[in-house]
């Protein structure tokens, strides 16, 4: 062996993967192609459909121009309004709501385990249900409406709300509440006083992230019979309108892009 080669071999080779990584990845990907495979096979998928997919969607597009804009003022604009209202009305009872049940969750303001469990246990209920689940139900009690979307997004929205507010009251710095308790003052002074200024800040953040998503949320609900945008949307689907559909698809879009940029700017202001 030349004395170059019996110098390189002095030094040890650098690897970015151990052989365990290596192992480790390679099982990994193993699985997730098995899980790949076995998905594809229970959902049975229709595969003359699929590779006929472009020329559908290709055709939908052609039906869908031009948008016939004159059916907005007809029937969109209403629909449109009740969509907003839906997701207000909504997104202000699930505050309602929303604001005791994360007090009972935050440990450090509730410290009895009971209503704790209690608390962490309705909002989990309220975030495990789909919104559109929710509707199927209460269009079942109230009836198709708008009546039944609403109560629908007030149910779906007090579990974030919930959840994200009593963990904020979790993390509040504890010295001024000590300063507050040295000074004899109540537990609602406490919260009054000590952790509503804290997580003031991320109160409105959390309500307005909340009704940015009930926009869009409420828009779809009326699918199941919920009211707003859905409902239009799903009897020009039923007669092949395709034109009205576009002007309903162009509206729900226009509302998310405006709903994002109002949403931006009262978080710059109130935050």
């Amino acid at each position: 062996m030349s004395e170059s080669a019996r110098a390189a071999s002095a030094f040890p080779v650098w690897e970015r993967h151990t052989l365990r990584q290596k192992l480790a990845r390679t099982a990994l990907w193993l699985v997730i192609a098995v899980a790949v495979a076995l998905s594809l096979n229970s959902i049975d998928v229709i595969w003359e459909f699929l590779w006929d997919a472009p020329e559908q969607m290709l055709d939908m597009g052609r039906r869908m121009w031009p948008p016939d804009l004159g059916y907005y003022p007809q029937a969109v604009h209403s629909a449109l309004m009740e969509t907003f209202h839906i997701a207000t009305l909504g997104t202000l009872f699930s505050m309602v709501f929303a604001l005791p049940l994360s007090i009972l969750a935050a440990h450090n303001i509730t410290p009895n385990r009971g209503l704790n469990l209690f608390a962490k246990t309705m909002l989990v209920a309220s975030r495990s249900v789909n919104s559109l689940v929710w509707a199927l139900l209460f269009v079942a009690v109230f009836g198709p409406g708008p009546l039944a979307g609403t109560v629908a997004i007030a149910f779906r929205s007090v579990g974030f709300v919930g959840k994200l507010l009593g963990e904020a009251l979790e993390e509040v710095h504890f010295g001024a509440i000590e300063a507050l308790k040295a000074a004899g003052a109540t537990q609602t002074s406490q919260i009054l006083y000590g952790y509503w200024p804290a997580v003031k800040p991320a109160f409105w953040s959390i309500m307005l992230l909340r009704w940015d998503i009930n926009i869009r949320e409420s828009s779809v609900l009326g699918l199941v019979g919920a009211g707003g945008l859905g409902m239009i949307m799903n009897a020009a689907i039923d007669t092949f309108q395709w034109d009205r559909v576009a002007v309903i698809l162009l509206t729900i879009f226009a509302v998310v892009v405006i709903g994002e940029v109002v949403v931006t700017f009262f978080r710059r202001r109130l935050i």
